[in-house]
């Protein structure tokens, strides 16, 4: 075991939430930037702050295509959304109960007429509150970092803060992630993408949730409603033994979002 040895935990706590109370209090003092930053995606997925045990190593595969989805770029040079399969390998280690490490390693994507892409890479901390998944109230930090290919985004590198706030009642989990895109175009780039997820914990092995998606575009100038995605899944979650299978189904509001696009991850602990 890995685990920091008599180690008080309000120091983290104050720490964590020192961290979060930036990370959302970030947009007001943000100014403006000539053009809106645009990127595709690679992972869809609610952060529930649970961190490897200390010394574990995982492996997870994120998968999402678009059965229906924008036949048009998202900027010049972009893959064409609709029957495209975006996807990552992500590789995580938990250093102790409240802090594990990450990489994305390849970002691909396999265009609607066969062509095979690599997209980029990402690493990421991620800072939570110990045994988030036995606790009532749960709060956490992800910081991440990517290298992005030029059909992939319109920024080369950029950053994500991703705040993580969560509360249990009996079988039903609330939690949400108010997250902050800084793509590395100057302050004015933030934007705001955040994400929530209510599930339903029928058992240790078997969830359902509703989970929803948007993206509001740069702090600054918010996007007009019609062109901000807003896309809701309906998921079922599944954890066991060999494996942790997530799939989702989701449907996009706005002339930004796709109509119907299917998403799959699997985890697996060593």
């Amino acid at each position: 075991m890995m685990a920091l040895q008599g180690m008080s935990l309000h120091p983290l706590r104050n720490r964590l939430r020192r961290l979060c109370a930036f990370a959302l209090g970030g947009g007001a003092i943000l100014s403006a930037t000539p053009s809106p930053v645009r990127a595709q995606t690679d992972e869809i997925q609610v952060y529930t702050g649970e961190v490897n045990k200390p010394g574990q190593f995982s492996v997870t595969l994120h998968n999402n295509y678009a059965v229906i989805g924008r036949r048009e770029p998202e900027f010049p040079g972009a893959v064409v959304p609709e029957h495209s399969l975006n996807g990552v390998p992500e590789f995580a280690y938990g250093v102790t109960d409240w802090f594990e490490v990450g990489a994305y390693l390849p970002l691909y994507s396999v265009t609607r007429d066969g062509r095979f892409l690599l997209d980029g890479g990402k690493l990421r901390a991620l800072f939570a509150v110990p045994d988030a998944a036995e606790r009532s109230f749960f709060y956490g930090v992800n910081f991440e970092l990517s290298y992005n290919a030029r059909h992939w985004a319109t920024s080369r590198y950029a950053a994500e803060v991703r705040p993580i706030v969560g509360w249990r009642f009996g079988q039903v989990d609330v939690i949400l992630n108010p997250i902050v895109d800084f793509p590395f175009d100057g302050i004015g780039a933030l934007a705001f993408t955040p994400a929530e997820r209510v599930a339903y914990n029928f058992s240790k092995t078997w969830a359902i949730a509703a989970e929803h998606y948007q993206d509001y575009g740069r702090f600054a100038h918010f996007e007009r409603a019609n062109q901000q995605d807003q896309t809701v899944f309906a998921v079922v979650d599944y954890s066991g033994e060999a494996a942790d299978v997530e799939f989702g189904i989701g449907h996009g509001f706005t002339a930004a979002s796709d109509d119907l696009i299917l998403k799959l991850i699997l985890s697996r602990s060593f």
